[in-house]
């Protein structure tokens, strides 16, 4: 015999014997009550509910019939499909069913079963509440079992709904009945016993549980953490099996009822053999042989759809299809002093609290290997962040590989399905979950590189200042006055000049910056060509006047020779005025070059400009270096023109180099390129031109006399 459910019916008498004796709770009417054992049978149920409609009239005397010959309200059954089938019958008949037990959420749905009330909350409840607990502690790879029958199928599909929603996967999904051939029990058995997954989820019968259990006794399966319906979390049937410690799950909240267990131990024969429920339990456990009022069934269907009170601390009402607010307790199976299992009330789970709220976990849980650490079973492990999950071809979502974010995207959580790319002006940590500003990069006076062209820099305007000063203290030497004295100081300035405009492309790029840096570079080159262009016409100019008969001195005296220069620098100016006034450079973030880094950079603003501008220095150059060659068979001692050819050969070789230096160069190093020709070019002049001379002022003086100069090779 089933004695929780004799204990159900034992309650339901004591409670119909407390309202018969209350003049609180309906005072004037007395009520009865004929209990029937369904046996756990759906057909023995069936045959007592049209027992129920089809009861003899009832006679309030000896000639006045009753108008009703059918009981006004049915207590039962605890099986959700006895329940069913029962609630079919007397539903048509407005006969109003109240369950304590039965909890399948298929009997919330008042178009099938209008009649139906229950005292427990309905299974579609339990199963969220149960999805939120697994997804609490982590599960996301789990096994399920649930009985052959409308509570396990109906409960279990509402579970793998709310679990598919909170992101679990199920690994397998077995359902049996108590019935089955003992093959399916171990077939069962042996899927739980071959599973990865950790944890498994049963909405069993107490009994389709313990067939289950005893196959798994026999050949036992690595712990398992087993998570449990209310139907079997607290009975005592499966509280025997020790691979069950650890098990969690939802009960029915307990109440202690005032004089119930007087009521249960007052049992005296006579009251046993009253009833053959009793009769047959007083037999089992002793091993010993024992020699109305009427109501309108519709002023009780109404009545229960207003039920709300509280009693022994325990509140019942109904609400639209017939369900109690869910709350349960979080039952732990423990195992105390003796070595046995024990149920322990662990927490709460209140389902008319808010999201957040509705777990209220109190005391420390035991799980299935005895720990305290709450177990792990996952199908993958969680991806950090970082990296995305990636499905495995053919299995749950819950099985992925972690891949890592690719190039310029990020993932800042766990588990991400997928990375975000960063904004245009940042870049991804090394870790790749989350975006960081990305470096700016510009030629800058406080690294290596902008040091080293800084002092090159420096160091060829001094060179150039101290070969002035030499030069100027010796003006009035031959090798100063031979060689036009105001085009090599005016060529000493524009070098100075040349020297320190390579400072101006040192430095965060602004747009003042970017103008200057171009303008000035164009123009002082321009002037230094100039000068030097001034020097070789002189020199030609020169050697022509000593033939009988030519007057060409005349014609390039001082004054052409300053028209000279200032025309050749004028052009030079005005297409900088053009570019400057059109389109001028300006200061430019460059994304392109380097994913993970900023160039700051003078964008040109018109090529043409530039090239107008570089083109120039280079047509003078060349005109120049041709010059120069011309002259070069002039004497040797009052002759500058080879030094001039030398210079200018190396003037034209670094610029010609720069062009495709210039244009493959990546980012900061194409500014390093560009002030690198400058310096180079600056001191091929200042060398090849002006070295000669400062070492015969001030190593070989003897040299530096007017007949030297004159002398002929």
């Amino acid at each position: 015999m089933e004695t929780r459910e004799l204990r159900f019916s034992r309650a339901m008498a004591f409670a119909i014997n407390e309202i018969n004796n209350s003049s609180d709770l309906l005072p004037g009417v007395a009520l009865g009550y004929k209990i029937h054992d369904s046996c756990a049978s759906t057909p023995m149920a069936v045959q007592v509910a049209f027992q129920f409609t089809n009861a003899p009239p009832l006679y309030k005397s000896s000639k006045v019939c009753s108008q009703s010959g059918r009981v006004l309200a049915v207590i039962g059954d605890s099986g959700s499909t006895s329940s069913i089938s029962i609630s079919r019958i007397l539903g048509p008949l407005d006969i109003p069913q109240v369950s304590p037990f039965a909890t399948c959420a298929c009997l919330s749905d008042k178009t099938q079963y209008p009649t139906f009330f229950r005292t427990i909350p309905s299974d579609h409840f339990q199963a969220l509440a149960l999805a939120k607990l697994v997804k609490r502690f982590g599960w996301t790879w789990i096994g399920t079992v649930q009985s052959n029958s409308d509570y396990g199928n109906n409960g279990m599909a509402s579970f793998l709904r709310a679990a598919q929603k909170e992101g679990i996967c199920v690994e397998y999904s077995e359902s049996f009945n108590r019935n089955d051939l003992q093959s399916k029990i171990q077939q069962v058995a042996e899927v739980i016993r071959r599973s990865t997954a950790m944890v498994v989820v049963a909405f069993t019968a107490p009994e389709d549980l313990r067939v289950l259990l005893e196959e798994l006794t026999v050949h036992p399966s690595p712990p398992r953490q087993w998570i449990g319906s209310e139907a079997w979390v607290t009975h005592s049937e499966v509280q025997r099996f020790h691979l069950l410690a650890g098990a969690i799950g939802f009960a029915i909240p307990k109440s202690n009822i005032p004089g119930f267990r007087e009521f249960l131990l007052d049992l005296s024969p006579v009251k046993v053999a009253a009833s053959h429920v009793l009769t047959e339990f007083w037999e089992g456990a002793f091993n010993c042989l024992l020699e109305k009022r009427a109501g309108s069934v519709d002023k009780v269907l109404d009545q229960l759809k207003r039920v709300n009170f509280s009693r022994n601390g325990y509140h019942v009402s109904f609400d639209a299809n017939g369900d109690p607010v869910a709350f349960y307790e979080l039952i732990n199976w423990q195992i105390n002093e003796n070595g046995g299992l024990e149920f322990v009330t662990v927490g709460h789970y209140d389902e008319s609290l808010s999201p957040g709220q509705k777990f209220n976990i109190k005391s420390e849980i035991s799980w299935a290997d005895g720990g305290i650490q709450v177990p792990v079973s996952v199908c993958s492990d969680s991806c950090p962040p970082g990296t995305r999950k990636v499905l495995q071809k053919g299995k749950p979502v819950c099985c992925y590989d972690c891949v890592p974010c690719a190039e310029g995207e990020i993932s800042n959580y766990t588990d991400s399905s997928d990375c975000s790319p960063c904004p245009n002006e940042f870049w991804p940590n090394a870790e790749k979950n989350f975006c960081r500003p990305k470096l700016v990069e510009f030629l800058s006076f406080h690294e290596i590189l902008g040091i080293i062209l800084s002092a090159f820099s420096i160091a060829g305007a001094c060179l150039t200042i101290i070969t002035a000063i030499v030069l100027f203290k010796h003006r009035f030497t031959p090798v100063v006055k031979a060689n036009n004295s105001e085009l090599s100081f005016l060529l000493l300035f524009s070098l100075t000049l040349c020297f320190l405009c390579s400072l101006t492309f040192i430095g965060r790029p602004s747009d003042w910056s970017c103008m200057l840096r171009h303008t000035a570079f164009g123009i002082t080159f321009v002037l230094c060509i100039s000068c030097v262009l001034g020097k070789t016409i002189v020199v030609l100019m020169a050697f022509k006047a000593t033939i009988p008969g030519s007057n060409v001195a005349k014609w390039f005296g001082l004054t052409q020779q300053r028209m000279t220069v200032v025309s050749f620098t004028f052009v030079q100016v005005l297409i900088c005025i053009v570019w400057l006034v059109l389109k001028p450079p300006y200061s430019h973030r460059n994304l392109t070059i380097y994913k993970e880094i900023i160039i700051l950079e003078c964008a040109l603003g018109s090529a043409l400009g530039f090239w107008a501008v570089l083109g120039y220095i280079g047509l003078l150059a060349v005109f120049c270096f041709v010059l120069a060659v011309l002259a070069r068979k002039l004497p040797d001692n009052f002759n500058e023109a080879k030094l001039i050819t030398f210079s200018m050969l190396i003037f034209c070789a670094v610029w010609i180099t720069f062009i495709p230096a210039y244009i493959s160069s990546p980012g900061k190093f194409t500014v390093a390129v560009e002030v690198f020709a400058i310096l180079a070019s600056s001191f091929g002049l200042i060398i090849c031109i002006f070295f000669p001379k400062c070492f015969i002022i001030l190593f070989r003086p003897e040299k530096n006399t007017k007949k030297h100069l004159m002398g002929k090779k």
